[in-house]
């Protein structure tokens, strides 16, 4: 049984993405269900609604035009920093620069934070696998820059991150 909280959250992110379309690049899949996804991987370790309704709106902001007023009004201040947290701040520069930036900033956030981003990484490392190896490589080297500083969140989810890197070594010939 979902929570109030958590209930509204993931009704509130369909509906943002159903209003523009949003489809999963590479399974042309409607992008709830990434969010969802996250959710439950974050659901399977010790967690709060709080970061559950955070997984389910993470891309919100960066996404649709959803706002970080939006968040604080519909879901408190609490779900708003997290989603804060979670949003992509780093805009200047080429993709290295600003990759490298968010790396940096991700091992500043909170451990709930980090441990909903390292679910992040956990659904979207799967589909781009799976779904573009060339576009893998690349975003693996930049989430392998930033797990050396996200340190803070869950062990489980933090071991299942490095070992989805690990297996993309001998699946896609992945090279640090």
């Amino acid at each position: 049984m979902e929570s109030p909280l958590v209930s509204k959250a993931r009704q509130f992110a369909t509906d943002a993405r159903a209003s523009i379309n949003h489809v999963r690049k590479y399974t042309g899949e409607p992008y709830i269900t990434h969010p969802i996804e996250v959710m439950e991987i974050v659901r399977s370790v010790p967690h709060t609604d709080e970061m559950l309704a955070a997984a389910l709106l993470h891309d919100n902001i960066e996404d649709t035009g959803v706002t970080r007023e939006d968040v604080e009004r519909e879901f408190g201040e609490a779900v708003a920093r997290l989603v804060m947290e979670l949003t992509d701040q780093c805009h200047e520069g080429n993709r290295a620069t600003r990759k490298t930036a968010e790396a940096a900033r991700l091992g500043t956030i909170s451990p709930d934070a980090q441990t909903v981003k390292l679910a992040d990484f956990i659904s979207n490392t799967k589909s781009i696998v799976a779904g573009n190896p060339g576009v893998a490589k690349v975003y693996l080297r930049e989430k392998h820059r930033a797990l050396e500083v996200m340190t803070a969140g869950d062990p489980t989810l933090f071991q299942r991150a490095l070992d989805l890197i690990e297996d993309a070594k001998t699946s896609i010939n992945f090279r640090p």
